[in-house]
Parts: structure tokens; sequence; C-alpha cells
């Protein structure tokens, strides 16, 4: 297994949401660190091109494609993983959606598929794996909040109130798991530019502004998140759980 503060040789990690964005990214930094990784959606075709440009690196990837909103398939993850050679010891919850729509139009469908993507999700991905990560007396899981975790946004309920749930969840699967060396922490970005946020980055004044928030200046670069994603899949992090570190170059700082 890993030795060094911030080498994943050894480890494997399952990112869901992988298939683009956040997720594809984080896939690529723990891949670069030595982690084999397991890229998890539905998009099979967009899971092999970056499975391709992980490996075309030397690192090594592998693919699942899964429809999250399948909770039977998610109870086989472990399973699927160990068909594909490996065990994670590392899950980052990354898959997502934002409906972005006034509070009146929010339907409950729309409602319970937010929440099940953001909170049940995790939830159940996690149960599904802990049971090998607390035999090895380690394991990471590393969930993805928002700065709607803690700000309030137009056309944000249903996204605003499952990204808040993210941060208490991450603290609750701290307070389950670190005692058999699982530590649960969450990364909050700030702006990106990713499918998820392009009706943001669309609207150039809006970007801008959001830019002149930060106390950096600028938004955020998807490989702003490679460090952040390393160290708390790392031993570099052993003693940090149950957080929620905000990448969001000052944002709710200002």
């Amino acid at each position: 297994m890993s030795g060094g503060l911030f080498d994943l040789a050894g480890r494997s990690a399952l990112v869901t949401g992988a298939s683009s964005g956040i997720g594809r990214e984080l896939a690529v930094a723990l891949a670069g660190a030595g982690a084999h990784v397991i890229l998890a959606a539905r998009r099979r075709d967009r899971l092999e091109e970056a499975a391709d440009r992980i490996r075309q690196s030397g690192a090594r990837a592998s693919v699942l494609d899964i429809d999250l909103d399948d909770l039977d398939a998610l109870q086989w993850v472990a399973a699927r993983c160990a068909d594909l050679g490996a065990a994670p010891d590392i899950l980052v919850n990354a898959a997502g959606v934002n409906p972005r729509l006034p509070a009146a139009e929010v339907d409950v469908g729309t409602w319970q598929r937010t929440l099940h993507i953001h909170l049940t999700v995790p939830f159940v991905l996690a149960q599904a794996l802990v049971g090998r990560m607390q035999r090895r007396s380690w394991g990471r899981i590393i969930n993805i909040a928002s700065l709607q975790s803690v700000r309030a946004f137009p056309n944000g309920l249903p996204y605003g109130t499952a990204k808040g749930g993210v941060v208490q969840m991450t603290r609750a699967m701290a307070e389950a798991w670190s005692p058999h060396g699982i530590n649960c922490n969450a990364i909050a970005p700030g702006f990106f530019p990713t499918e998820l946020t392009a009706p943001v980055f669309d609207d150039s004044a809006q970007a801008q502004r959001n830019a002149e928030q930060t106390m950096i200046g600028r938004n955020g670069r998807l490989e702003d998140l490679h460090g952040i994603a390393i160290f708390l899949a790392a031993n570099a992090s052993d003693y940090i759980t149950g957080q929620t570190v905000f990448v969001d170059g000052g944002f709710t700082a200002k």
C-alpha cells in the first residue's frame, strides 16, 4: 500500500460523476497520484474518453457504467468493482444535478431526485464499501459540497437543500466510521466551468461578478481542485475528518 504523505500507489478510488466536470477532474488527479481509479457514471462513451486520457498518462483507470437512480444497482457496486480488479478504499461522490428552477416550479419528482443524487447515493455507496475499508482500518470518503451549502442562491431550493445536507452527512459519516480508520470530508468548490455551471459561465457579466467576489480575483480552474483531492485521499490528511474545505478563492470568506 501507499506510504508517502501524498502517494496513492496501491490505492483504488471509485469516483462517481466521472464522465465530465469535477468528477472527471478529481479522477485524473487521483490517478496522477498513483491510484487505480474506477470512473462511474451512465455515459459509457464519455467514461471511456476520460479513462483513455488517464491511461495515456501511464496511470490505471477502469470504467463502471452505472445508473445512480437505480438503488438495486448501487448494492452491487462492490462486486462490480471487484470484477474490475479493485476493492475501493477511496470513494469520491462527485455526481450531481442542479435543476435551477424557481421554487414554485419545483415538483416532487425533481425535489426527490436532487436529494437522491446528492444524499442517498453517497450514503448507499459508502455503506456498500465501508466494510472492506474497516477490515483494512483505512479508507477515505470525499463528498462534494457547494457554495450553496452555506449560501442561498436564486432558483436553488432543491440543490441548496441537498448541498446543505452534504455538509452534515459528511460530519455524520465521520462520526460513524472514523473510529475504524475511515476519514470522511467534503470539498466545496466555488465557481468552476463545468456542464453543471454552464448557465452561469454563459453569462459573461455574471461570471465576471462572481470572479470579483472572490479574494483571489478569478473563478476556479479545474486543476485548482487537484491538490485538495489528493490531500484528502492520502495519508497527509490522517488527522482530518468531518470537515468541509471551501476551494472558492475566498468567495465565502469575503
